[in-house]
């Protein structure tokens, strides 16, 4: 008898452990990012200015202090993608990250098969927003546009664990 108890104990405990677990890496940690006009959808030019805001409406985003590339972000924009593509600096060989199923304005399935096709491109929004980490911003033919987070070269080598090298800025100290 006390061992059908004990293992019900321990059942009972790995379910609640499992629940709990699944709730923070998909709820828990992610809060509604405030709109801050003219500052939340910005390109870059080129690789030395300041990146440029983009006009756009209806910008949704999410966001975690767990991980620097849990950023996504939803908008429109006016802008036609080919006045895009002639002014600002192209992204290369980028897969969206996926979002949580609850934020529903961000599809990285589909939008990675517009970047694939070529119903959308990418482009660099901001050069290490966090340390090793770039902001990419797509934007559909139809004017729709996702922002997600990804690790730069030098972010990967940091994170890894490998030699940074001189070509990386220095590390922010906390």
């Amino acid at each position: 008898m006390t061992g059908k108890i004990l293992a019900l104990i321990l059942l009972m405990s790995a379910a609640i452990a499992g629940v709990g677990m699944y709730y923070l890496q998909v709820y828990g940690y992610y809060y509604d990012v405030e709109p801050t006009p003219g500052r939340d959808v910005v390109l870059s030019v080129d690789a030395t200015q300041a990146p440029v805001a983009i006009s756009y409406s209806s910008f949704q985003a999410i966001d975690a202090d767990s991980s620097p590339i849990r950023f996504r972000a939803c908008f429109e924009t006016d802008v036609a993608l080919e006045e895009l593509q002639a002014t600002y600096l192209q992204a290369d060989e980028t897969t969206p990250l996926t979002a949580p199923g609850w934020f529903d304005c961000y599809d990285a399935a589909a939008l990675a098969e517009n970047l694939k096709s070529g119903k959308a491109q990418a482009f660099i929004g901001q050069k290490n927003v966090h340390y090793g980490v770039d902001r990419i911003v797509a934007v559909t033919e139809d004017g729709r546009g996702f922002i997600w987070h990804v690790l730069n070269n030098c972010g990967e080598k940091a994170y890894d664990g490998t030699v940074v090298g001189e070509e990386c800025p220095p590390r922010p100290e906390y």
